[in-house]
């Protein structure tokens, strides 16, 4: 019997390749059975839809988790007191032919943020790009300070690749993503309150 002995640095390197190449072709597997999560939006009070994000929890598992448990609440109260859900948050910053941006579970106004593992927790991995619209990506405040903030681009952003960990995507409610960006103002804050209603996760 023939014994294969593989170094750590090997099984490493192996590892990132495979997921490079598996993320370069993120929108065709079947491999494996993604989450699914929703945003049910209103816009100046009115229901204006639901966004379905797909997350990429076979390349990117623990960026995903958190935003998952953060779609469902389950983790409960975090360090600083407040619910560890976005329910309740606020698209706080819309940039047109750009991003919207939401996320801030502690100060709804893009000036905090916490995860589940704590208030920030280090980039996963860059090989997801955001090489498409509608790509769902941490917003941070630096390397390694990714918390509860997120943005979902409207065009192409390479531009990010390598600063902002990409993790999932729209599938669904695009016309959602579009309306909240239609509240952009001058100065990057929306002209009506954009308000994650309810949310959650599917399967």
């Amino acid at each position: 019997m023939d014994i294969l002995i593989f170094s750590f640095s090997t099984c490493t390197k192996s590892k990132d390749k495979f997921l490079q190449n598996f993320a370069e072709n993120r929108f065709h597997s079947n491999m494996i059975k993604r989450p699914h999560c929703f945003f049910d939006v209103n816009i100046d009070n009115k229901s204006v839809g639901r966004i379905i994000f797909e997350l990429f929890s076979d390349i990117v598992p623990k960026t995903s988790e958190n935003f998952r448990c953060l779609c469902t609440g389950e983790k409960g109260k975090g360090k600083n007191g407040m619910p560890l859900h976005y329910k309740g948050t606020q698209f706080h910053r819309i940039i047109p032919n750009f991003m919207i941006q939401g996320g801030d579970i502690i100060n709804f106004n893009g000036t905090g943020g916490e995860s589940i593992y704590g208030y920030t927790f280090p980039d996963e991995n860059f090989y997801v790009k955001h090489d498409n619209p509608y790509i769902l990506s941490m917003a941070n405040a630096g390397q390694n300070t990714n918390s509860s903030q997120f943005f979902i681009t409207t065009v192409k952003t390479p531009q990010l690749d390598g600063e902002h960990v990409a993790f999932g995507r729209v599938v669904n409610g695009f016309d959602v993503v579009e309306k909240i960006q239609e509240c952009r103002s001058d100065d990057g804050k929306p002209k009506f309150v954009c308000e994650v209603a309810d949310c959650g996760q599917f399967d």
